[in-house]
């Protein structure tokens, strides 16, 4: 197989366990129509951009380049693992939630007087909801972008009246993290709950606020939202100040 056919083929399966193509550009970052030209197979990238696909997808050249693997047929009455894991979690009822940006707000340990915001986008297709979580921790300099930890993707589903969302992180660390919630006996709508991440001192639970951002707002001004937020800002979303400090 030619070496653009297996690089396409390749390629397509690595984006496969992403959000969406889009997401891959953003995260690289690459243009959509240059990294289109790889995946259908039109081009080869040079040694540099193939250095930062592999970097990114977390995988060694060879395997951009190599042909696909003939996967092997499996016995009809067995399903592979994560094909069943999968299709039980994503089965229903599928969470009550709409799709759109929500703040998520987490405690931060042992500094009661903080918390870490940052931004969830939501998608609901018919019974199926995903979710892409990012922190941003450092503004961006001259050398390159915005220093982003968290960078989660996952499923959000429904069970016994909790939202539990389960994602991974795709960059650098690759944990994993849970988030689960429920919407608040308030007049306003406001999901609260715990969440196990990820902190500087190691893994963590910790209370955790969010709220769905109702205004027309931009990825990038989103994006600059996020970060450690003192609770006496008055730019920090007053009813999630109140909450905070009532515990």
């Amino acid at each position: 197989m030619p070496i653009r056919k297996n690089l396409s083929a390749n390629l397509r399966r690595l984006v496969s366990s992403h959000a969406s193509v889009a997401a891959v550009c953003r995260g690289l970052p690459m243009n959509r129509s240059q990294f289109e030209r790889y995946l259908q197979g039109k081009s080869v990238p040079n040694q540099a951009t193939a250095k930062l696909i592999c970097d990114y997808f977390r995988v060694g050249e060879d395997e951009l380049y190599r042909a696909p693997p003939v996967p092997e047929t499996a016995p009809p009455a067995l399903m592979p693992i994560h094909q069943t894991l999968y299709e039980n979690m994503v089965r229903g009822p599928a969470p009550a939630i709409a799709g759109g940006t929500y703040f998520t707000y987490f405690a931060v340990p042992d500094r009661p007087d903080l918390v870490m915001r940052s931004v969830t986008f939501v998608r609901r297709e018919a019974e199926l909801v995903t979710f892409r979580r990012v922190t941003r921790w450092a503004e961006g300099h001259r050398q390159g972008g915005a220093r982003v930890m968290g960078w989660h993707y996952g499923v959000a589903i429904s069970r016994l009246n909790w939202i539990y969302f389960a994602g991974i992180n795709r960059r650098q660390t690759g944990e994993p993290s849970i988030m689960t919630v429920q919407w608040a006996p308030l007049s306003e709508p406001v999901l609260v709950g715990n969440a196990f991440v990820l902190t500087q001192t190691g893994p963590a639970c910790v209370k955790v606020i969010m709220r769905q951002e109702v205004r027309r707002i931009r990825l990038r001004q989103a994006m600059q939202m996020c970060g450690v937020v003192s609770l006496d800002d008055p730019r920090l979303d007053q009813l999630v100040a109140s909450l905070v400090r009532e515990g």
